[in-house]
């Protein structure tokens, strides 16, 4: 962690937490640093505080305790309309009322800045979300992917340092949700300026990112790039919730050496106690389909479905683990098959739990 005072960090959490009067904590004690010009995504499931974070940090609400720094000054108290932070709404908020020109330029007239300059501003932004001669559209007139660039270009038209975009894309159907990822993506780079985005949608995060904030539970589970985040999960949450995991009971035999579905294969792990109970995870396409007796797994397949790209196929070995494989290859139902895989695709995770816990739990594996 950089450290508020680091030139490149723009907004820095020290040990915040949100807890409203008679419930529970939203967000507990979160520590973190964003960098000037990134797009960054808070990714989690619903209540886990990702919309608090942004909240605080366009000072829509003060944190209970814990500090929030921009550019090295705390700014717990500094109202919002005081920030260099604007917010794009998941409903976009904008004036039915009014024009796209008038939309664009509303916080501009608020600054009671002149007719020629508000004009000047309000045609770049739109020029820069691929709206040029829209100006004198009516809302109720735009579509769903142009309302959302009217309202961008109103957060961006007074240039600030941070846009704050609260799950922006999910009343989109899936077409032009994947359209405006690659336009929202490819503006943020051309504004140079720092991107914080809120979602639940995990390929959407994997997409567009810098780098991911994975929230559970008002704390920040893992935090890095999209290839960390998903190569290299840290729990049992972050694997399951970013992608398609294959999730199973394990033991770390030795370094290099991991057993499970009652067998031993090399890994790539090291550093783990002899005999440490573990979680493997195995990502779905890292599995090939072999014929059976040459795989590293026999297993039996319950289930398949096409997807276009891959089939997506669902198959029982003999210890009562269950496996999704996502293969070119076609399967049928009731065959039996093998499943290899190389010692890169296993990644070991520790699991928090007593030995007897464990036990219990790989018994009813087997």
């Amino acid at each position: 962690m950089n450290g508020p005072d680091n030139p490149g960090t723009i907004i820095s959490f020290r040990g915040v937490t949100k807890q409203y009067e008679g419930d529970e904590a939203v967000l507990k004690n979160v520590s973190f640093d964003m960098e000037r010009g990134k797009f960054y995504t808070l990714l989690g499931p619903s209540g886990c505080g990702k919309t608090t974070i942004l909240r605080l940090i366009a000072g829509f609400t003060e944190p209970t305790r814990g500090d929030i720094y921009f550019h090295g000054k705390v700014i717990n108290h500094v109202p919002a309309n005081k920030r260099q932070v604007n917010t794009v709404f998941q409903d976009y908020a904008l004036f039915p009322h009014l024009d796209v020109f008038e939309n664009v330029a509303f916080g501009l007239r608020i600054k009671k800045l002149k007719q020629a300059e508000i004009k000047e501003k309000v045609l770049e932004a739109l020029r820069f979300v691929n709206l040029a001669g829209y100006e004198n559209r009516e809302i109720h007139e735009m579509s769903g992917g142009q309302r959302q660039r009217v309202a961008i270009a109103r957060a961006i038209v007074n240039r600030p340092e941070i846009i704050l975009l609260d799950e922006p894309l999910s009343a989109l159907d899936l077409k032009l949700r994947t359209e405006m990822q690659v336009e929202l993506r490819e503006l943020q780079r051309r504004l140079g300026i720092t991107f914080i985005f809120v979602t639940h949608d995990q390929e959407e995060a994997l997409a567009m990112s810098d780098e991911i904030f994975v929230l559970n539970n008002g704390i920040i589970q893992q935090s890095g790039t999209p290839t960390d985040i998903y190569d290299e999960p840290i729990n049992r949450f972050v694997a399951d919730f970013i992608g398609e995991s294959n999730i199973v009971a394990g033991r770390m035999t030795k370094d290099f050496l991991v057993e499970f579905a009652g067998k031993s294969f090399a890994c790539v792990d090291q550093g783990l106690q002899p005999n440490e109970p573990v979680d493997i995870v195995i990502r779905p396409e890292d599995l090939e389909i072999t014929r059976p007796g040459e795989g590293k797994l026999e297993v039996r397949v319950e289930t398949q479905l096409f997807r276009g790209v891959h089939y997506e196929i669902q198959c029982a070995d003999g210890a009562g683990n269950r496996w999704l494989v996502h293969s070119t290859r076609k399967a049928e139902v009731g065959e039996a098959i093998g499943l290899t895989f190389d010692p890169e695709a296993i990644h070991v995770m520790r699991f928090n739990e007593t030995e007897e816990e464990f036990d219990k739990r790989l018994e009813a594996y087997s």
